[in-house]
């Protein structure tokens, strides 16, 4: 084993999970640069921080892989310390003490101040909205609130990062102010819960209020809305999305299933017909919108006629994007108590039939798009590609619009006109116009 490094410490923080840890991460690196630390992203560093997440299985599987592994390399003397913070560690803290000893601290949600005291660092209050942006230039992520209020049944996120709570609306602005000062073009705003946000703060839900003033911020183009709930949706948010150019015609609503049975079991506060209501007043409001939305299949109590529900209702509603997970049986939940009843294969079975609904639904809405021109962002250059996003698609999860850099050329981070000329199910390809 080699001697402790006599170099000057090197701090590496590596993120697992959601969006809302790729930001905590950039806080705690603005943090870390303002004390005056060498920080990197999932690169070389004899300190190891580990932003873990906690919030399904196979989140948490990845999570203990990946503190094992640096915990190994610990041990053979390749780093020298190893911390690990975020949800898995707020949620299985004594667990992970006992189980992986050799970690040499482990810190929650909240626990920023402390984790930074374990680095040589000073937790800085005056640093609003300073961070380290570990995403392509062009887009950011901007979380506008943390925690939830929401008591759905089998979701861990409350336990992990505990009670809704909204940031002031000035203190947004100066983070957007500094974020486009960097060359940040798109800004995606992010929560667990977009719809409660402000009604902590200002006695009354204000994302319609929030979205007016940070169209103001020079510099930024586009504003992208992930994570509203369904029930209590603030429907001037709508207005503000129609008449607003900078604000995407787009939203990501995940709305977990549509059985009355399975949402009452869900705690989800809305039912099969408010459900469709409330999306039929976002088609009739804005008839451009892409309509972002998530599924649980194989929930406790979950039958064939319930799936089947589900399955027409999908086909129905024709979603621009969709995305679906099995259901994780997470203890402290309140579905902890139902039976786990639905074996995995048949998780997995329903999860591939929705999806392969889905992906003709997509080849469908995107066969209509060839011919037309999309203003697009674009995110990176891959093999013989430059790859690029229409104002209807999120980084990571959407379609994304090839151009062959063999024949056109499109700076990174700017924005350009694309003209589609193929289709597939979730790619578009085109050419700069």
């Amino acid at each position: 084993m080699r001697t402790k490094s006599l170099k000057k410490n090197k701090i590496n923080l590596v993120t697992l999970g959601c969006s809302k840890n790729i930001y905590d991460s950039e806080v705690i690196m603005g943090q870390l640069k303002a004390n005056g630390k060498e920080v990197a992203h999932e690169q070389e560093g004899n300190i190891v921080v580990i932003n873990t997440c906690g919030f399904i299985n196979n989140a948490k599987e990845e999570s203990v892989n990946t503190i094992l592994n640096y915990v190994d390399l610990k041990n053979q003397g390749e780093i020298d310390k190893v911390f690990v913070t975020g949800c898995l560690s707020e949620r299985y803290k004594p667990d992970l003490q006992q189980e992986i000893p050799d970690v040499d601290d482990y810190f929650g949600t909240t626990d920023l101040p402390l984790l930074l005291k374990a680095l040589g660092a000073d937790y800085k209050h005056e640093l609003i909205g300073e961070r380290l942006t570990t995403t392509p230039k062009n887009f950011s992520y901007l979380k506008i609130a943390e925690g939830c209020d929401r008591p759905c049944s089998f979701c861990a996120i409350p336990l992990m990062r505990g009670k809704h709570k909204s940031k002031p609306i000035e203190h947004l602005v100066i983070e957007a102010e500094k974020l486009a000062s960097q060359g940040v073009k798109e800004l995606i705003l992010i929560a667990q819960d977009l719809t409660y946000y402000g009604l902590d703060l200002y006695k009354k839900r204000r994302l319609a209020d929030l979205l007016k003033a940070l169209v103001k911020v020079e510099g930024i183009e586009w504003i992208r809305l992930h994570y509203a709930f369904p029930t209590g949706f603030p429907e001037d948010v709508l207005d503000v999305i129609k008449n607003e150019p900078k604000v995407c015609n787009y939203i990501d609503i995940p709305l977990q299933h549509i059985s009355d049975d399975i949402l009452k079991s869900m705690r989800r506060g809305t039912t099969h017909e408010k459900t469709t209501k409330l999306l039929r007043k976002f088609r009739e409001k804005v008839p451009e919108m892409c309509i972002r939305t998530t599924l649980i299949v194989g929930y406790p109590g979950e039958t064939e006629e319930h799936f089947q529900e589900l399955k027409d209702w999908v086909i129905e509603m024709r979603f621009e994007r969709l995305g679906v997970f099995t259901y994780s049986h997470e203890e402290d939940t309140h579905a902890y108590h139902l039976v786990d009843d639905v074996p995995e294969d048949v998780k997995m079975k329903r999860a591939n039939e929705i999806m392969e609904i889905q992906s003709q639904i997509s080849w469908e809405h995107n066969q209509q798009k060839i011919g037309q021109t999309f203003k697009c962002v674009i995110d990176r250059k891959e093999g013989q590609y430059f790859i690029g996003r229409t104002e209807f698609d999120s980084p990571d999860v959407d379609n994304e619009v090839l151009i062959d850099a063999h024949k056109h050329y499109v700076k990174i981070g700017d924005f350009c006109n694309v003209q589609i000329t193929e289709a597939q199910d979730f790619d578009l390809y085109g050419f700069p116009v």
